[in-house]
Parts: structure tokens; C-alpha cells; sequence
């Protein structure tokens, strides 16, 4: 039986949604099983958690919840059938009446049919149905966010995730995928229905993103600005060599043709745009500020003339 998802997350009854968010990602990061191989608590753990956001981090799930439509579970909760007078005394079809099969003037029903009417509906009318109808539990899908490198968004991957039903499965991030993209598992879902994994792409400390474009900064030497020379450079798809033209700029952008993200079946390959930055040595050069002085008097200029 599934506990109840406040005490899973360990937020109160009343908690915001930011607040449920919060503690759900603390709490799933201390516990991811591709942190415990094999330790069975820590799945176990993982799935309770996931099964508890999946009802509160839904607020209509929620509110069904906090009304007891579902349960933890997010199972329908069946309501009494014979609540509200369901058994009433009175007329012939109110439920309970002497009549003529009555034996020593005890109680019989009269009329099977009519005392269940309402619950052998859609059954078998014959008694080989369910008193409580044909309807099955429902299944729903789950929803979850995978956070995935920005390499991996770009070229493609394969990555083991721990999904809400406590399994642990080999994904394939499609190579050209966008942030918020969605993922689907068949039948992954905590209630047999689908997973739904949302991707979200880390931030990266070399690249960034225009549309298919992959943007990176190289910095060059002095000597290599001013005389041009090579130098590798970084892409998603492994590093290049680039040519650095002689009388290079801070700000000179060089074009690597289908370097960026991946192509896709709608879309063809990004490029990567590579900005040069001049940079100076970190520890001052008296030989080259001498230089740097002499020249700048025989031949001055403007650059922002």
C-alpha cells in the first residue's frame, strides 16, 4: 500500500508547490539508485518518492487526493454503494418486504434484480458480473524531468535512469534535442500508464546555444593575433584545428560548418562560431611593454576612430 505522499516528502499539508518541488528534487538526488547499484531500499525509496510527487506535484491529482477521490496510489477510492439509504424499508422495491416467498413471516427479497439494479448494470444481469461494474483502475501517465549534458543534447546518448515504477532502464537521448522536449516510455508509468521524461539541458561552461548555432570563445596569444598561426578548438563532436588569421581581432568570429548541433529528421546541422579573444600573459612583460612603447610612438592609432 503506498504511503501517504506528505509524509514521503516530509512537507506539510498545506505546503506551496515550490515548496513539494524542492523537496522532492532534495530528496530523489539523496536517493537516485545510479548512487546505490543495486541497493534495493535506495529503488524502493526512489519510487516512493517519485509515486508521491506524481500526486502532489499534480494539483488536480492533489485536490482529488485531499478530498479521498484517490489514494496514495493514485488509485480511485470506490465510494459505499449502500451509503445515502441504500437499503430503505417501505414498498415493494424499497428493499426489504414480507411477501409470499417469506417463510415464518422472516424478510425476502423480492426481486434480486431490482434490490442491485444500479450495481449489476453494464455486468452480467445473470450474477456473472462484478456488483461494482466492469470499470478497471485507471492508468495515467508520469510525468519526470531527466537533466542531460549539453553534449549529449547535441550529438545524442544513451543514459540509465530510474524511472517512478522503481526499474531502472537504458534511454536514448535522440542527437538534436530541445530543451523541454519530451521522452515517452510505453507503459514506464507508476499506474501502467507512460513515462513522460522532459529533458532539461545543463548550462555549459564552454558552449552555449543559438537555435541549431553552438557558440564558443578561444583565446589567442598575442603573437598568434598578430602573425596568425593554428590552434584546436573545442566542438561537440570532438576538437578541431582551426587556421587563426594573421591581424586577428578580439571579437574575429570564425565559421565551422556543421559543427553544430546534430541534424534531426526536420532539421539539418547547426554550425559552431568560434570568437577569438586576445590574451595578454598574466605576469607583465617589461621587454614587451618597452616594445609595445617604441612602436606606439613611431606608428600611433585609434582604434575606436
Amino acid at each position: 500500500m503506498a504511503k501517504d505522499p506528505y509524509t514521503v516528502l516530509g512537507v506539510r499539508r498545506d505546503a506551496s508547490d515550490t515548496e513539494i518541488q524542492k523537496a522532492f528534487r532534495r530528496l530523489a538526488k539523496k536517493s537516485h539508485p545510479d548512487l546505490f547499484p543495486g541497493d534495493k531500499k535506495a529503488e524502493e525509496r526512489f519510487k516512493e518518492l517519485n509515486a508521491a510527487n506524481d500526486i502532489l506535484g499534480d494539483a488536480a491529482k492533489r485536490a482529488r487526493f485531499d478530498r479521498g477521490e484517490i489514494d496514495a496510489g493514485g488509485a480511485e477510492v470506490r465510494q459505499n454503494p449502500f451509503a445515502h439509504g441504500g437499503f430503505s424499508g417501505g414498498g415493494r422495491r424499497g428493499g426489504f418486504a414480507g411477501g409470499a416467498g417469506s417463510q415464518g413471516g422472516g424478510f425476502a427479497f423480492d426481486d434480486l434484480s431490482d434490490l442491485f439494479g444500479g450495481m449489476f448494470r453494464g455486468g452480467n444481469a445473470q450474477g456473472g458480473g462484478s456488483p461494482f461494474g466492469q470499470a478497471g483502475a485507471q492508468t495515467e501517465d508520469t510525468r519526470f524531468a531527466l537533466e542531460v549534458d549539453f553534449s549529449d543534447a547535441a550529438t545524442g546518448a544513451k543514459r540509465r535512469v530510474g524511472l517512478p515504477s522503481g526499474k531502472s532502464l537504458d534511454i536514448t537521448i535522440p542527437a538534436g534535442i530541445n530543451e523541454g522536449q519530451t521522452i515517452r516510455l510505453k507503459g514506464q508509468g507508476t499506474t501502467g500508464g507512460d513515462a513522460l521524461v522532459e529533458i532539461k539541458i545543463k548550462p555549459d561552461s564552454t558552449y552555449r546555444r543559438e537555435g541549431r548555432d553552438v557558440l564558443v570563445d578561444v583565446p589567442i596569444s598575442l603573437s598568434e593575433a598578430v602573425l596568425g598561426g593554428k590552434a584546436d578548438v573545442p566542438t561537440v563532436h570532438g576538437p578541431v584545428t582551426v587556421t587563426i588569421p594573421s591581424g586577428a581581432n578580439t571579437g574575429t568570429r570564425l565559421r565551422l560548418k556543421g559543427k553544430g548541433i546534430a541534424a534531426t529528421k526536420k532539421e539539418p546541422a547547426g554550425d559552431q562560431y568560434v570568437t577569438l579573444k586576445v590574451t595578454l600573459p598574466k605576469t607583465p612583460d617589461p621587454e614587451l611593454e618597452e616594445f609595445v612603447k617604441a612602436w606606439s610612438a613611431k606608428k600611433p592609432y585609434n582604434p575606436r576612430g
